[in-house]
């Protein structure tokens, strides 16, 4: 039995999670030798080495590691028993750890706003990221849900989709085709085309249509911003295709929709967890109230 106290496994992961003493002291607000020491008393206890500096970078041993997995396991149940508590007692309490694609970020804080509103003692950490990212937290089990456009193949999950996403395709008020109606989608093919970086959803479904209608788009710029999309369009720089919840904003008064065959591309927003996970009574409540509420959703 390895006898460590509380303490010394979260200074340990907090360390190894940020990769450095001195910012797991900023954290944690202790002094950075209060860390050194604590690992160092850590790392007798088990025997092992845990860390390995190269230069001023840290990296984990086999053994930290293996470590770093038990101390999110026992922290995450630690976290799941003050939430059960809480609920025991009549209350909600508790930290929900939620992760979003930048587009959603045009309406998930309204969401936010209505839940906290309703249990105000639920504190959120959100990250807005993008796919290739949140794909990364994933692997790593860092959060309970997950809010994205095109859930990974590749990664098992539970998904649901919750409220519709159309694709819409965007150009300048001024733009030749702007007053047209029902425009082939051959006809976009002469213009210069503003895409979203490789592996985003938003292309993926653009690809997939203009594939099945041998469509040749002249891209012209590749952005991860939708907000940059958009000021390329205002700057004359071309059309492009994005999620209609990100025309929310009335600064964007110089943009249209474009009425074009084929759209918009029917897609949906899903939320996620990993497969075999266990939501803590914060993460299920946060989930029951998004689908409740999906119907009434006017976004």
């Amino acid at each position: 039995m390895i006898h460590a106290t509380l303490h010394q496994l979260k200074v340990f992961e907090t360390t190894a999670r940020l990769g450095s003493f001195t910012k797991a002291a900023e954290e944690l607000d202790i002094t950075q030798p209060t860390v050194s020491s604590q690992v160092k008393q850590l790392t007798k206890t088990v025997g092992l080495p845990l860390f390995e500096q190269i230069g001023k970078q840290l990296y984990l041993t086999e053994a930290g590691k293996a470590l770093l997995t038990t101390c999110q396991d026992v922290f995450t149940e630690l976290d799941n028993f003050e939430m059960k508590i809480a609920d025991f007692k009549g209350t909600k309490e508790g930290k929900l750890r939620l992760s979003v694609i930048t587009t959603a970020a045009y309406f998930i804080p309204r969401i936010l706003g209505s839940f906290c509103q309703l249990y105000p003692d639920i504190d959120v950490a959100l990250q807005v990221i993008n796919h290739q990212q949140i794909q990364q937290r994933m692997l790593n089990n860092q959060d309970d849900l997950y809010i994205m456009s095109q859930p990974p193949e590749e990664i098992d999950l539970k998904s649901q989709p919750f409220i519709n996403n159309p694709l819409v395709a965007i150009s300048r008020k001024d733009h030749p085709l702007a007053n047209n109606k029902r425009i082939p989608l051959e006809n976009l093919q002469p213009y210069p085309f503003i895409m979203r970086e490789s592996g985003s959803g938003t292309r993926k479904a653009v690809q997939k249509l203009f594939n099945e209608h041998n469509i040749k788009a002249k891209v012209r710029l590749e952005l991860g911003s939708n907000e940059a999309i958009k000021q390329a369009i205002l700057g004359g720089l071309g059309i492009s295709v994005l999620s209609k919840h990100t025309l929310t904003s009335a600064c964007h008064e110089d943009l249209t929709i474009l009425d074009v065959q084929n759209f918009p591309i029917p897609k949906h927003w899903y939320i996620s967890y990993l497969a075999g996970k266990q939501l803590s009574v914060i993460a299920q409540t946060f989930l029951d109230f998004l689908i409740d509420k999906s119907q009434l959703m006017e976004i």
